[in-house]
């Protein structure tokens, strides 16, 4: 049917678009033995989870607040970690990319990435927004605005 048709159409798109990262979610041994798939290219970040229902999700990376990483002793073991990202995005909101390989380098990557995507897109978080209001001096006075009566 035409959801069929839909779903080929961004497995499509996913697997044309070159990705810069990708790795699977691994099991408690540190193993690529899972059913999620991850992958990042310069503006996305895709997750593909299921065996016979696929569900395939995507975040643009502007969309995308913060990140962070967690490594419990046996991740550090298992040289695995979560990356927990804060995001705007309605159908995903805040989620993890649970048990990756080189989870530090990865977490960078997706920070500069990230960056390079708010500046592309032209967007604004709200810290950088008070930073601007605070730039002012405190000794600067604001003069009146013309036209007005000064009733002082």
């Amino acid at each position: 049917g035409k959801g069929c048709k839909i779903m080929a159409r961004i497995k499509v798109n996913i697997e044309k678009a070159e990705p810069l990262w990708r790795d699977r979610k691994r099991n408690f041994l540190g193993l690529p033995w899972s059913f999620t798939e991850y992958s990042m290219t310069e503006d996305r970040l895709f997750i593909t989870s299921g065996i016979l229902n696929k569900k395939y999700d995507e975040v643009r990376l502007y969309r995308v607040r913060d990140n962070s990483l967690t490594r419990n002793l046996w991740q550090r073991i298992t040289r695995t970690g979560t990356v927990h990202l804060t995001t705007s995005d309605m159908s995903l909101g805040n989620f993890d990319l649970r048990n990756i390989s080189d989870s530090e380098k990865v977490n960078e990557l997706l920070s500069n990435l990230v960056d390079d995507a708010r500046k592309k897109n032209r967007v604004i978080a709200r810290e950088d927004m008070n930073v601007s209001e605070h730039m002012c001096d405190d000794t600067d006075e604001i003069d009146e605005m013309p036209g007005e009566d000064a009733e002082r």
